[in-house]
């Protein structure tokens, strides 16, 4: 399946341009560029409630050493040959870096544009596909901390948890997948997925999540994680979650085939 360029997800999550029919009708069945637009859409909602804050108290030093030391590792780090894109929250290509840099700029106010310098230091030599992601990832977390300095005062007490969970799975080791790997699976009621894994095996290419239909084993692609145990990912409108009731987690390669690989690790059915 042939996938929307970034540059395109990229525009129509900060809404500079409106999705074409051809482009509206692939978002609808794919769940890749779905959860990626989505992903893109949420940072640019995080700068946008940032943008009216002022006075914020400067990040902590440790907060861009950090960014600096990503950056370094993923320029040192080859990126693997890839036929198949799967989706990875803030993914770009290189040629793209400069769009990310954009997109960074416009929604993240004076925190993120301390990045400026560096970015244009490294457009001379060019960027990777990790190097851009490792800087729109960390661009995010800047956000997120400041933001939470901001909100946060000493004393005050966390924010309660507003999402309700309409149906959950605990999600068990499947077939030859080493027994201690578990997870849990809740759907919140805004039509999301929340994925929490442990002791995954590691595999060559990628862990993919999808829902199935036990009674005529049909299932359809929700998302892929990412390198962390956690992964939020949204559902297809009005998806049947009677019927795609088996929440799966499978070991895939980077072979240019979206069907699922036949290697399930994970598995558990939704209640609730």
């Amino acid at each position: 399946m042939q996938h929307l360029d970034h540059d395109r997800l990229v525009f129509l999550a900060l809404g500079e341009s409106e999705a074409a029919n051809g482009e509206s009708t692939h978002l609808d069945t794919c769940a890749h560029c779905r959860a990626e637009l989505a992903t893109l859409q949420r940072v640019a909602g995080i700068g946008t409630e940032t943008q009216g804050l002022s006075d914020l108290p400067e990040p902590p030093e440790s907060i861009w050493q950090g960014i600096a030391a990503q950056v370094a590792a993923a320029q040192a780090s080859p990126a693997p040959a890839e036929t198949r894109r799967p989706q990875v929250p803030g993914q770009v290509d290189g040629a793209t870096a400069d769009s990310v840099s954009a997109t960074a700029d416009s929604v993240s106010g004076p925190a993120v544009r301390r990045l400026d310098p560096a970015r244009r230091s490294r457009r001379g030599r060019g960027w990777s596909r990790w190097a851009a992601t490792a800087v729109i990832a960390a661009a995010a977390a800047v956000i997120g901390v400041v933001g939470t300095i901001a909100v946060l005062r000493p004393g005050d007490p966390a924010p309660a948890p507003t999402q309700v969970v309409v149906a959950s799975a605990p999600l068990a080791a499947y077939g030859s997948t080493p027994p201690a790997a578990k997870g849990d699976a809740r759907i919140f009621q805004d039509g999301q997925l929340h994925l929490h894994v442990a002791n995954l095996p590691r595999v060559p290419g990628y862990y993919e999540v999808w829902l199935i239909d036990p009674t005529t084993m049909t299932m359809f692609s929700v998302g892929t994680l990412g390198g962390g145990p956690d992964a939020l990912l949204p559902l297809p409108p009005n998806v049947d979650l009677k019927s795609y009731s088996v929440v799966d987690v499978s070991a895939e390669q980077y072979d240019n085939n979206t069907r699922h690989s036949g290697d399930s690790l994970l598995r558990g059915s939704l209640t609730g």
